[in-house]
């Protein structure tokens, strides 16, 4: 059987799931917000 207190406690993430997150976070992504506004900077400039 299966002891998942045992199996917690020996739990070490990967590496490549660490720098994944890492990259993630650290990734300037734009969204809709970011989008919408450049849009409407460009109609105020014509």
């Amino acid at each position: 059987m299966i002891n998942f207190e045992e199996e917690l406690a020996r739990f070490k993430p990967s590496k490549e799931v660490e720098q994944a997150e890492d990259v993630i976070m650290n990734t300037n992504l734009r969204d809709m917000t970011d989008i919408m506004q450049e849009i409407l900077k460009e109609k105020e400039q014509q």
